[in-house]
Protein backbone atom coordinates (compact mmCIF):
# COMPACT_ATOMS: atom_id res chain seq x y z
CA UNK A 1 0.00 0.00 0.00
CA UNK A 2 1.59 3.49 -1.45
CA UNK A 3 -0.64 5.89 1.10
CA UNK A 4 -2.56 7.30 -1.89
CA UNK A 5 -5.52 9.29 -1.12
CA UNK A 6 -5.18 9.85 2.58
CA UNK A 7 -7.89 11.35 4.65
CA UNK A 8 -7.69 14.50 3.63
CA UNK A 9 -7.34 13.92 -0.26
CA UNK A 10 -9.61 11.61 -0.36
CA UNK A 11 -12.37 13.60 0.84
CA UNK A 12 -11.17 16.70 -1.23
CA UNK A 13 -11.62 14.45 -4.26
CA UNK A 14 -15.02 13.16 -3.39
CA UNK A 15 -15.88 16.51 -2.76
CA UNK A 16 -14.25 18.52 -5.78
CA UNK A 17 -13.36 15.95 -8.45
CA UNK A 18 -16.44 14.26 -8.93
CA UNK A 19 -17.11 15.32 -12.87
CA UNK A 20 -14.76 12.20 -14.14
CA UNK A 21 -16.92 9.54 -12.52
CA UNK A 22 -20.41 11.35 -13.00
CA UNK A 23 -19.35 12.48 -16.34
CA UNK A 24 -18.77 8.99 -17.73
CA UNK A 25 -21.26 6.88 -15.70
CA UNK A 26 -24.29 7.35 -18.23
CA UNK A 27 -21.68 5.95 -21.02
CA UNK A 28 -20.74 3.01 -19.49
CA UNK A 29 -24.05 2.55 -18.66
CA UNK A 30 -24.98 2.03 -22.17
CA UNK A 31 -21.90 0.11 -23.44
CA UNK A 32 -22.89 -2.25 -20.66
CA UNK A 33 -26.39 -2.61 -22.10
CA UNK A 34 -25.12 -2.83 -25.70
CA UNK A 35 -23.01 -6.00 -24.67
CA UNK A 36 -25.98 -7.50 -22.96
CA UNK A 37 -24.89 -7.03 -19.18
CA UNK A 38 -28.05 -5.91 -17.74
CA UNK A 39 -27.67 -7.02 -14.54
CA UNK A 40 -25.54 -9.18 -12.66
CA UNK A 41 -22.10 -8.73 -10.47
CA UNK A 42 -19.76 -5.65 -12.07
CA UNK A 43 -16.48 -5.58 -10.28
CA UNK A 44 -15.04 -2.07 -10.44
CA UNK A 45 -11.07 -1.98 -9.42
CA UNK A 46 -10.35 1.59 -8.13
CA UNK A 47 -13.72 2.01 -6.31
CA UNK A 48 -12.23 5.59 -5.16
CA UNK A 49 -15.64 7.00 -3.07
CA UNK A 50 -18.37 4.86 -4.60
CA UNK A 51 -19.57 7.68 -7.01
CA UNK A 52 -19.97 5.20 -10.06
CA UNK A 53 -20.74 2.10 -7.82
CA UNK A 54 -23.47 4.75 -6.77
CA UNK A 55 -24.64 4.67 -10.61
CA UNK A 56 -24.30 0.91 -10.77
CA UNK A 57 -26.46 0.07 -7.62
CA UNK A 58 -29.24 2.65 -8.96
CA UNK A 59 -29.34 0.57 -12.60
CA UNK A 60 -29.46 -2.91 -10.65
CA UNK A 61 -26.07 -3.94 -10.72
CA UNK A 62 -24.41 -6.03 -8.10
CA UNK A 63 -20.86 -4.00 -7.40
CA UNK A 64 -17.88 -4.84 -5.85
CA UNK A 65 -15.52 -2.72 -5.90
CA UNK A 66 -11.48 -2.59 -4.72
CA UNK A 67 -9.56 0.07 -4.02
CA UNK A 68 -5.97 0.43 -2.68
CA UNK A 69 -7.25 3.88 -0.33
CA UNK A 70 -8.92 3.10 2.43
CA UNK A 71 -10.42 6.52 3.30
CA UNK A 72 -11.42 5.79 0.33
CA UNK A 73 -13.25 2.74 0.56
CA UNK A 74 -14.87 4.21 3.85
CA UNK A 75 -16.43 7.28 1.47
CA UNK A 76 -17.71 4.39 -0.77
CA UNK A 77 -19.22 2.15 1.77
CA UNK A 78 -21.15 5.23 3.24
CA UNK A 79 -22.24 6.02 -0.20
CA UNK A 80 -23.47 2.24 -0.93
CA UNK A 81 -24.02 -0.01 1.90
CA UNK A 82 -26.02 -2.27 -0.87
CA UNK A 83 -22.18 -2.42 -2.28
CA UNK A 84 -19.49 -4.90 -1.25
CA UNK A 85 -15.70 -2.85 -0.88
CA UNK A 86 -12.33 -4.27 0.01
CA UNK A 87 -9.12 -2.38 0.59
CA UNK A 88 -6.11 -4.06 -1.48
CA UNK A 89 -3.83 -3.99 -4.51
CA UNK A 90 -5.90 -3.52 -7.95
CA UNK A 91 -3.22 -6.15 -9.39
CA UNK A 92 -3.60 -8.94 -6.58
CA UNK A 93 -6.81 -8.40 -5.61
CA UNK A 94 -9.26 -11.68 -6.13
CA UNK A 95 -11.73 -11.14 -8.33
CA UNK A 96 -14.89 -13.22 -8.77
CA UNK A 97 -16.59 -14.42 -11.77
CA UNK A 98 -18.57 -11.36 -12.93
CA UNK A 99 -20.14 -10.04 -16.35
CA UNK A 100 -18.15 -6.58 -16.18
CA UNK A 101 -14.80 -5.38 -14.63
CA UNK A 102 -14.50 -1.77 -14.83
CA UNK A 103 -11.46 0.86 -13.68
CA UNK A 104 -12.57 4.62 -14.54
CA UNK A 105 -10.42 7.56 -13.93
CA UNK A 106 -6.86 6.50 -14.97
CA UNK A 107 -6.43 4.18 -12.22
CA UNK A 108 -5.03 1.40 -13.67
CA UNK A 109 -1.70 3.78 -14.03
CA UNK A 110 -1.02 3.76 -10.45
CA UNK A 111 1.54 0.66 -10.04
CA UNK A 112 2.70 -0.47 -7.14
CA UNK A 113 5.88 0.08 -8.39
CA UNK A 114 5.99 2.47 -11.09
CA UNK A 115 9.41 0.38 -12.73
CA UNK A 116 7.44 -2.00 -13.84
CA UNK A 117 6.68 -2.47 -17.56
CA UNK A 118 3.26 -3.48 -19.20
CA UNK A 119 3.64 -7.00 -18.57
CA UNK A 120 1.83 -5.69 -14.94
CA UNK A 121 -1.06 -4.37 -16.81
CA UNK A 122 -0.73 -8.24 -18.98
CA UNK A 123 -1.06 -9.78 -16.19
CA UNK A 124 -4.20 -8.07 -15.21
CA UNK A 125 -5.88 -8.21 -18.14
CA UNK A 126 -5.22 -12.16 -18.55
CA UNK A 127 -7.19 -12.32 -14.72
CA UNK A 128 -9.67 -10.19 -15.89
CA UNK A 129 -10.27 -12.65 -19.61
CA UNK A 130 -10.36 -15.26 -17.31
CA UNK A 131 -13.53 -14.31 -14.50
CA UNK A 132 -15.18 -12.99 -17.26
CA UNK A 133 -18.29 -14.75 -18.27
CA UNK A 134 -18.67 -15.24 -22.03
CA UNK A 135 -19.49 -12.43 -23.56
CA UNK A 136 -18.61 -10.48 -20.65
CA UNK A 137 -16.77 -6.59 -20.88
CA UNK A 138 -13.72 -4.97 -19.46
CA UNK A 139 -14.23 -1.03 -19.60
CA UNK A 140 -11.48 1.15 -18.86
CA UNK A 141 -9.25 4.08 -19.82
CA UNK A 142 -5.76 4.96 -18.56
CA UNK A 143 -3.78 8.40 -19.23
CA UNK A 144 -0.71 8.31 -22.29
CA UNK A 145 2.32 10.22 -22.45
CA UNK A 146 1.87 13.85 -23.17
CA UNK A 147 0.08 14.63 -20.07
CA UNK A 148 2.73 17.57 -19.27
CA UNK A 149 5.05 19.14 -22.19
CA UNK A 150 8.91 18.00 -21.74
CA UNK A 151 10.98 20.22 -19.63
CA UNK A 152 8.08 22.19 -17.99
CA UNK A 153 6.37 21.67 -15.03
CA UNK A 154 2.52 22.23 -14.47
CA UNK A 155 1.10 24.04 -11.76
CA UNK A 156 -2.22 25.08 -10.36
CA UNK A 157 -4.98 25.03 -7.63
CA UNK A 158 -8.21 24.09 -6.49
CA UNK A 159 -10.12 25.30 -4.01
CA UNK A 160 -13.86 24.38 -2.47
CA UNK A 161 -15.66 24.58 0.70
CA UNK A 162 -12.97 24.48 3.67
CA UNK A 163 -10.61 22.82 1.43
CA UNK A 164 -7.84 24.16 -1.22
CA UNK A 165 -5.61 21.67 -3.22
CA UNK A 166 -2.07 22.36 -4.76
CA UNK A 167 -1.07 19.94 -7.58
CA UNK A 168 2.26 20.11 -9.00
CA UNK A 169 2.86 17.65 -12.11
CA UNK A 170 6.00 17.05 -14.18
CA UNK A 171 6.32 14.18 -17.01
CA UNK A 172 9.26 12.05 -17.17
CA UNK A 173 9.38 10.50 -20.98
CA UNK A 174 12.35 8.39 -20.82
CA UNK A 175 10.79 6.79 -17.87
CA UNK A 176 7.30 7.04 -19.33
CA UNK A 177 6.09 8.52 -15.78
CA UNK A 178 4.09 11.40 -14.28
CA UNK A 179 5.06 12.84 -10.84
CA UNK A 180 1.84 14.61 -9.03
CA UNK A 181 2.98 16.72 -6.05
CA UNK A 182 -0.21 17.37 -4.13
CA UNK A 183 -0.64 19.64 -1.23
CA UNK A 184 -4.01 19.34 0.59
CA UNK A 185 -5.06 22.26 2.98
CA UNK A 186 -8.08 21.27 5.00
CA UNK A 187 -10.68 22.99 7.19
CA UNK A 188 -11.00 21.12 10.67
CA UNK A 189 -12.59 23.61 13.50
CA UNK A 190 -10.42 26.92 13.25
CA UNK A 191 -7.38 25.56 12.05
CA UNK A 192 -6.79 24.15 8.63
CA UNK A 193 -4.67 20.70 8.39
CA UNK A 194 -1.88 20.33 5.58
CA UNK A 195 -1.06 17.05 4.21
CA UNK A 196 1.57 16.14 1.16
CA UNK A 197 1.33 13.19 -1.12
CA UNK A 198 3.22 12.51 -3.95
CA UNK A 199 2.14 10.07 -7.02
CA UNK A 200 3.66 8.41 -9.73
CA UNK A 201 1.56 6.96 -12.26
CA UNK A 202 3.50 4.91 -15.36
CA UNK A 203 2.02 5.86 -18.69
CA UNK A 204 1.23 3.85 -21.71
CA UNK A 205 0.83 3.73 -25.23
CA UNK A 206 -2.62 3.06 -26.07
CA UNK A 207 -1.78 1.61 -29.52
CA UNK A 208 0.69 -1.04 -27.17
CA UNK A 209 -2.32 -1.53 -24.76
CA UNK A 210 -5.08 -2.62 -27.44
CA UNK A 211 -2.18 -4.71 -28.37
CA UNK A 212 -2.01 -6.48 -25.20
CA UNK A 213 -5.45 -7.20 -24.68
CA UNK A 214 -5.71 -8.54 -27.91
CA UNK A 215 -3.34 -11.44 -27.84
CA UNK A 216 -5.02 -11.95 -24.27
CA UNK A 217 -7.73 -13.09 -26.29
CA UNK A 218 -10.00 -9.46 -25.97
CA UNK A 219 -12.01 -8.04 -28.95
CA UNK A 220 -10.92 -4.17 -28.72
CA UNK A 221 -12.56 -1.22 -29.36
CA UNK A 222 -10.93 2.12 -28.00
CA UNK A 223 -12.60 5.39 -27.34
CA UNK A 224 -11.53 9.31 -26.38
CA UNK A 225 -14.78 9.33 -23.99
CA UNK A 226 -17.53 7.69 -22.95
CA UNK A 227 -20.71 8.33 -24.75
CA UNK A 228 -20.76 12.72 -24.65
CA UNK A 229 -18.26 12.92 -21.70
CA UNK A 230 -14.60 13.36 -23.34
CA UNK A 231 -11.88 12.37 -21.72
CA UNK A 232 -9.59 14.42 -20.63
CA UNK A 233 -6.54 15.97 -22.81
CA UNK A 234 -3.77 12.17 -23.83
CA UNK A 235 -6.55 9.80 -22.24
CA UNK A 236 -7.85 6.91 -23.93
CA UNK A 237 -10.97 4.77 -22.94
CA UNK A 238 -10.91 0.77 -24.19
CA UNK A 239 -14.06 -1.73 -24.20
CA UNK A 240 -12.49 -4.56 -23.98
CA UNK A 241 -15.16 -8.16 -24.65
CA UNK A 242 -14.53 -11.78 -24.33
CA UNK A 243 -15.71 -13.81 -27.08
CA UNK A 244 -19.09 -15.49 -26.07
Amino acid sequence: MQGWYREDLAHIHDAGFSGYALGSAPGILEILKQSGISGGLVVDLGCEGGLWARELVNAGYGVLGIDTSGAMIELARRRVPEAEFRAGSLFDADIPPCGAVTSVGEVLNYRPDPDDGIQTLTRLFRRVYDVLIPGGVFVFDIAEPGQVAGGTVDRGFTEGEGWVVLVEKEEDAEQETLIRRISTFRRLRKYYRRDDEAHSLRLYESSEVAGELRRTGFQVRMMRGYGHYRLPKAHAAFVAHKPA
